[in-house]
C-alpha cells in the first residue's frame, strides 16, 4: 500500500520524468553526460537551500530570508575566501550563528517567522551590499574545481543531490532524533510532555538551515564567474515551492527530504525546459509558476481520491 506521503513525492518524481523525457525529445542532444550536466547545472544550491527551508517548515515556521542569505554567503566568497579567508569564516560562522539565534528567538517570544524572517531578508540584503557593493569577485580555484568535479558516469550536481537526498532521509525519517525534530512540529505539547526542550530544538533547526544556506552559497560561488547581492533572491520562493512540491506541508512537522530534492530538480528543469520552447525570459518566472499550480493541484486531487 503507498502512503500518502509517498504519493505526495511520487508526483514531483513523475512531473521530472516527464519534463527530462520531453527535453529528451526537443534536444536530443541532451541526452549524454554533457547535456545533463548542462541542464542540472546549478541544481545543487538550489537543492541546499531548499534542505535549509525544509528544516525550518519542519517546525511549522518560514524562513523568507534564505534567498538574501545565500546571497551574501556567495558574495563573502567571491570577495574573501580566497584573498582573506580567514574573515570569510568568520563571516559564514557568525552568519550560521545569528540565524539559530533567530531560531530561538521566534520561539522564545512566540513571535511570528514570517515577519521576523521578512525582517531578517532585508537586513542579510544590506549585508550583502555591503561585501560586495558592485557585480565581480572571484572564488578560490580549489572550489571551483570541487563543484565542477567530473564524476564517472553520471554528472556530479546529480549524484551529490542523490547522496544528499540519501543522507537527509536516514537523518529524518530513519533517526530517533529525526522523529524528535519532525515532532517538534506535529506536536510541541508532546514534547514538552517529554521533557525536551522546543526552543532547543527550533534553534537546532535553524543552525540546521544556516548550515545549508552557507553550503548553498559556497557551492553557487563556486559555480560562477562573478557575484553580486541580489545572486540567490529568488532562491526563498523556489525553495518553499521545492518544499511543498516534494510533499511538505507548512503544519504538522511534515517533510520529506527527499521529495525536497526532487521537488528542487523538477523546478531547476523547469527553467530549461521552458528555454528549449522558446518562452521569453519575462513569461518564464509566470510559467513556473504555472507548472507549479499544476503539480500541486494533480496532488490535491490524488489526495483527495485516496481519502
Amino acid at each position: 500500500m503507498i502512503t500518502l506521503l509517498q504519493y505526495r513525492v511520487l508526483l514531483p518524481l513523475v512531473t521530472l520524468i516527464a519534463l527530462t523525457g520531453t527535453i529528451f525529445i526537443l534536444q536530443p542532444r541532451t541526452m549524454s553526460y554533457f547535456g545533463l550536466s548542462l541542464l542540472f547545472s546549478f541544481i545543487l544550491p538550489i537543492a541546499l537551500a531548499t534542505v535549509a527551508q525544509m528544516f525550518v517548515i519542519a517546525v511549522n515556521e518560514i524562513d523568507l530570508s534564505i534567498g538574501a542569505y545565500v546571497s551574501f554567503a556567495t558574495v563573502t566568497v567571491v570577495t574573501y575566501l580566497d584573498t582573506d579567508p580567514a574573515i570569510a569564516v568568520g563571516l559564514l560562522l557568525g552568519a550560521i550563528a545569528l540565524h539559530t539565534a533567530v531560531g530561538a528567538l521566534i520561539q522564545l517570544f512566540q513571535m511570528p517567522s514570517i515577519v521576523i524572517t521578512l525582517g531578517m531578508s532585508f537586513f542579510w540584503g544590506g549585508c550583502a551590499l555591503m561585501v560586495r557593493p558592485l557585480p565581480g569577485g572571484h572564488a578560490p580555484d580549489w572550489l571551483t574545481a570541487i563543484v565542477k568535479v567530473k564524476t564517472p558516469f553520471v554528472p556530479f550536481p546529480i549524484l551529490a543531490c542523490v547522496v544528499l537526498a540519501l543522507l537527509l532521509h536516514l537523518l529524518l525519517m530513519r533517526s530517533a532524533v529525526g522523529t524528535i525534530f519532525r515532532g517538534t512540529g506535529g506536536n510541541e505539547r508532546a514534547i514538552r510532555n517529554a521533557g525536551l526542550s522546543v526552543t532547543g530544538i527550533k534553534s537546532a533547526m535553524f543552525f540546521l538551515s544556516g548550515l545549508f544556506g552557507v553550503l548553498s552559497g559556497v557551492v553557487l560561488a563556486g559555480l560562477i564567474v562573478s557575484a553580486d547581492a541580489d545572486i540567490a533572491s529568488n532562491y526563498t520562493l523556489l525553495s518553499i515551492a521545492a518544499v511543498i512540491l516534494g510533499g511538505g506541508l507548512f503544519v504538522g512537522g511534515i517533510v520529506s527530504p527527499t521529495g525536497a530534492v526532487i521537488g528542487a530538480a523538477t523546478l531547476t528543469l523547469a527553467a530549461s525546459f521552458l528555454s528549449f520552447i522558446n518562452v521569453p525570459a519575462d513569461w518564464q518566472t509566470g510559467a513556473q509558476g504555472a507548472i507549479l499550480i499544476i503539480a500541486l493541484a494533480l496532488r490535491g486531487i490524488t489526495e483527495r481520491y485516496e481519502h
